[in-house]
């Protein structure tokens, strides 16, 4: 099929398309199209067709009420080397059967009992801050929630790990990026940067693999690598070692990368809005009076929520969703071919005005008096939607403001003068150059 007629766009370079726009700012890019251009927008990005649907209707129609016609896009399910065939990247019968089997250790019993992990962690962490100091907060998060998700996954502490992992998942970033700018070098190609890849990745299997054995030799409880061992589908079998591995490496990487970058946007955000911040406080104070926040406290801290809420709106961590059409269809009255990527942006879409009043601004407060319930089914959904939503929502529902209030009561993050903030936008929202903070001990 070939559109008769094609959705406004940028016309591109005849070679490469939009692409050196895309490396140059992809997020300033992006709002320039959806300003420009409207609600479908259609790009070239080399010689690959590229749909962007900012219209709530339309990402419904792709996540929701016909989403069999939508695979993962090509980046994800070429980074076989570092997922495998996991939930991020695995497709039709193999992810709704792994779905059915890890859906179980993420039911609301479970993420109660992992509370307790997130708050020890938490108070190890700030017994080590001191009054005074300056910190990268983004490191300090992604070590936080690293220790945390590898004792929910693993049942036991990484720290003779944590550094080898750290760097495999960097050097997949590096990676990552490098065959986007080139718009998708081969894994297998024998380039320096796909070399040491794969050696960080190497090092990552060697450490899951190893915990992988010694939990098939030592059954443990209350972890989720135990639950999966003895999980079991419909006709009775198991996961192998293979698929246990990339579904741990996914778990692993998902389950700390996002939160660990809602907390450190959060903070920022924070660091930036003092009266929000010093509301914040009070309420925490008052709530809580000094003591560890529990998961039964999150229902008696509303402001915290909104908090979590409007940092998730202006910085969602995962910040794109792409899909590949499977099939001819139409969308937003624009015929699209088979095998054309459609780009869904929470960044714009949440920044839109028709649903956000002063939508570049910071405001807890709006979403007071349910006002969640006032917006259109996909105006606002910063852990994706539909059948693929994130199986780990829920679980950082709890832990972003657990750790959050945790860390709120305790200290005071101001932000370091000069230095300046952006955006890197790759798989997810990340901090360039870090978020450089001051503790202030309260």
């Amino acid at each position: 099929m070939r559109p008769a007629v094609l959705p406004p766009g940028p016309k591109g370079h005849f070679l490469v398309g939009s692409l050196p726009e895309i490396q140059r700012d992809e997020l300033d890019f992006l709002m320039r199209l959806v300003r420009e251009y409207g609600d479908v927008v259609f790009l070239r990005v080399v010689n690959h067709p590229v749909y962007i649907l900012s219209h709530p209707r339309d990402i419904e129609t792709v996540l929701f009420s016909r989403s069999s016609n939508f695979i993962k896009s090509v980046f994800l399910r070429e980074s076989k080397a570092l997922f495998g065939k996991g939930l991020l990247t695995s497709e039709g019968d193999l992810w709704q059967r792994q779905r059915r089997l890890l859906q179980p250790s993420f039911k609301p019993d479970h993420i109660h009992s992992y509370t307790r992990t997130m708050s020890d962690a938490a108070a190890r962490m700030l017994a080590t801050w001191q009054d005074g100091a300056e910190l990268d907060i983004h490191q300090e998060m992604t070590r936080l929630t690293l220790e945390i998700i590898a004792k929910v996954l693993f049942g036991k502490e990484i720290a003779s790990d944590a550094k080898q992992v750290c760097e495999a998942f960097q050097t997949f970033f590096e990676q990552y990026d490098e065959r986007f700018g080139l718009y998708l070098v081969p894994e297998w190609l024998p380039t320096p940067e796909n070399l040491r890849y794969r050696r960080a990745i190497g090092n990552l299997d060697g450490i899951v693999l190893r915990l992988i054995r010694q939990r098939q030799a030592q059954a443990g409880n209350g972890d989720v690598l135990s639950a999966l061992i003895r999980a079991r589908d419909g006709n009775g079998q198991g996961m192998s070692e293979r698929q246990l591995r990339d579904e741990m490496i996914t778990l692993f990487f998902t389950g700390h990368e996002t939160t660990a970058l809602a907390l450190s946007w959060t903070l920022y955000l924070l660091g930036k809005n003092p009266h929000a911040e010093h509301k914040l406080r009070e309420e925490l104070v008052r709530v809580l009076d000094g003591r560890a926040p529990t998961h039964e406290d999150l229902a008696r801290l509303p402001y915290l929520e909104m908090v979590v809420k409007e940092s998730l709106r202006l910085y969602p961590p995962a910040y794109g969703v792409v899909r590949e059409a499977l099939n001819d269809c139409e969308i937003g009255g624009y015929p699209i071919p088979r095998g054309a990527t459609l780009a869904i942006f929470q960044w714009a879409v949440h920044r839109d005005p028709r649903y956000f009043d002063r939508p570049e601004e910071f405001s807890p407060e709006r979403w007071a008096n349910d006002f969640a319930k006032t917006l259109p089914r996909c105006a606002y959904f910063p852990f994706g939607a539909g059948p693929r939503l994130c199986i780990g929502n829920s679980f950082a529902q709890a832990e972003v403001p657990l750790l959050l209030a945790a860390i709120a009561q305790k200290f005071q993050l101001q932000l370091v003068p000069g230095h300046r903030v952006a955006t890197a936008a790759s798989l997810t929202l990340r901090p360039l150059r870090g978020i450089r903070v001051t503790l202030k001990k309260l």
